[in-house]
């Protein structure tokens, strides 16, 4: 499987060349001496579930009513196919230029969603499911993590657009199978834009949840229980 993704860079590194700093959080992420951010039990060829249709994906994201009052949903942005380059990290730029500028995860099966919250701050928060194979999502996120983890500091480029970004490697909370977070600060335009990113797999579907670090612990765990329903 070619994985074609970045999933922080997801929702986040248009967003950033487009609007620096839309999200704003001022703290500034270090360098991170940590080499992986997975936790928890490694994926077996155990019965984990057969993997979930897109359709009874969408049914498991987060709306508007989960999340409370102040939020509203975004559009969903058209795709991207700007040429990027990644530099300073060979391993992320040999997972290609979609890694850099947004596209997903390659299992046909997934749901998205992105949220903005109003109170003044203009967060921002994303989910996204996925649904396979419990060893292919490992396989997949793990992947991804440990490319983007394990490069302190890197740069995207896209067009004239230089994006500097630091990452760290964060302690997940024991949720589900798999857990996988990390801090990315990224930087243009005089701006920074600090966003937290937390992975957890439960079985055949993974669950992505990125944005606003508060926001990413708040809604965290209600997004996991109704990814996870079993009914």
């Amino acid at each position: 499987m070619r994985v074609r993704v970045a999933i922080a860079l997801t929702a986040v590194t248009v967003t950033v060349l487009a609007l620096p700093a839309c999200s704003a959080e001022t703290a500034k992420a270090r360098p991170s001496t940590v080499s992986s951010a997975r936790a928890g039990k490694p994926a077996d060829t155990g019965q984990d579930g057969a993997p979930l249709a897109s359709a009874a994906l969408q049914k498991r994201l987060l709306d508007e009513s989960d999340l409370g009052s102040g939020y509203l949903r975004k559009q969903e942005r058209p795709s991207q196919h700007d040429d990027v380059t990644v530099l300073g990290c060979p391993a992320l730029n040999e997972l290609g230029s979609d890694a850099a500028t947004g596209g997903s995860l390659g299992f046909p099966r997934q749901a998205k969603a992105a949220f903005t919250y109003t109170d003044g701050s203009n967060s921002e928060i994303a989910e996204e499911l996925y649904s396979n194979t419990a060893q292919q999502l490992s396989d997949g996120i793990g992947q991804i993590f440990d490319a983007m983890t394990g490069c302190a500091t890197y740069q995207v480029v896209s067009g004239s657009a230089r994006i500097h970004v630091a990452s760290q490697a964060m302690a997940a909370p024991k949720l589900g199978d798999e857990q996988w977070s990390q801090l990315l600060t990224f930087s243009a335009g005089g701006q920074d834009t600090v966003v937290k990113q937390t992975a957890i797999r439960d079985g055949s579907v993974l669950l992505i949840v990125s944005g606003s670090p508060a926001l990413v612990d708040r809604h965290l765990g209600k997004a996991l229980t109704k990814a996870a329903a079993t009914s």
